[in-house]
């Protein structure tokens, strides 16, 4: 038979306190209502004892917040997305928090979904990687009270608390890393997304193609998944089109994975001949030979700063104040596909 779970007015028998005590301490505002470190400590080591687990309808509609965080991103898979995942869902359990993960998939009906449903079950607050399309909702969100912070892009228009990256610097000094290296004929391959991240790294290239007094090679491919096969051919025929291309930027990483498995197929040594960087780490950059250059965002920095604004507001409680906007700078993390010693040109 199962054993019953134990009450709080039977944790505070055992321990010969007021139930109010043992409230306090689970809630984590023992320091708050002044209870001495040594009875705080006591009755959290009882807690581990009998292996106590509170019930988190019953105290959500105690204390009015369910210690649950959505992040919603376009694709919790992506390297980038699921890292930042892990450092807000540990900063999160810290605190007592959980998070909840979903994927919008870019999409505004999809995300608009997941913010109701998550709405009706009383969640504490939003982290959101906006597709276009959701300024309502989202703005909705902001005006009942909810916790919203955007992140990798805002919705403009919209004075909402965010952490973004400086996209457009990262793209300038990107580019301007492989002319430093003598690379004067550089493709920028990118996405057809409606997003102000992808616009900046674009601006970012041109801009410091335009003042090297370089031509612009831009290959824009589109964003849908299911459509692989023919953005490799796009690929394919773009590099059959421009023989004289010394290098490629490509501007995320899992364009540039694509990419890279494109280039292989069109000439195995052709990876090795051009010079190659990406806009977003991975992982899998350190496995290629040669290794593969990237422009790295913070993905620790990130996650603390999106927690920190996030814990803000929660405690707030609504409270109207100026909204925050975080803009991170990243790192240019040169590897041997960019420096022109490791190509054959």
């Amino acid at each position: 038979m199962k054993k019953k779970r134990p009450s709080l007015r039977d944790i505070a028998e055992v321990l010969n306190v007021s139930t109010t005590t043992v409230s306090f301490v689970l809630n984590g505002k023992g320091e708050e209502k002044k209870i001495s470190k040594q009875l705080i400590e006591r009755v959290e080591n009882y807690l581990k004892e009998i292996d106590y687990k509170p019930n988190l309808i019953a105290r959500s509609l105690r204390t009015g917040n369910s210690h649950i965080i959505v992040f919603m991103v376009e694709d919790v898979s992506n390297h980038f997305f699921s890292k930042v995942g892990r450092v807000i869902e540990d900063i999160s359990y810290k605190h007592d928090y959980r998070v909840l993960f979903c994927s919008t998939e870019n999409d505004a009906k999809r995300t608009r979904e997941h913010i109701e449903i998550f709405k009706e079950r009383q969640v504490d607050g939003f982290i959101i990687v906006p597709p276009p399309g959701i300024k309502e909702e989202v703005e909705n969100l902001k005006n009942n009270g909810l916790p919203v912070v955007l992140f990798d892009r805002k919705i403009e228009g919209l004075d909402i608390d965010s952490v973004l990256l400086n996209n457009y610097e990262g793209a300038r000094q990107t580019t301007q890393h492989l002319i430093d290296q003598g690379f004067k004929k550089i493709a920028f391959i990118t996405i057809d997304l409606d997003q102000n991240q992808m616009h900046d790294r674009l601006k970012g290239y041109r801009q410091t193609v335009k003042e090297e007094g370089l031509e612009e090679y831009i290959l824009t491919l589109p964003y849908d998944t299911d459509r692989v096969a023919e953005s490799r051919k796009k690929i394919k025929d773009f590099i059959a089109a421009h023989p004289e291309l010394d290098s490629v930027f490509f501007a995320t990483n899992y364009l540039s994975q694509s990419g890279l498995k494109t280039l292989h197929q069109i000439d195995s040594n052709l990876v090795s001949n051009l010079g190659i960087i990406s806009f977003d780490d991975s992982y899998f950059f350190e496995m290629y030979a040669p290794t593969i250059s990237a422009y790295a965002q913070p993905i620790e920095l990130m996650g603390r700063e999106l927690m920190r604004i996030m814990f803000d507001r929660i405690k707030q409680k609504g409270e109207a104040s100026k909204h925050q906007e975080v803009s991170l700078d990243g790192e240019l993390i040169i590897r041997e596909s960019s420096l022109k010693k490791y190509t054959r040109l």
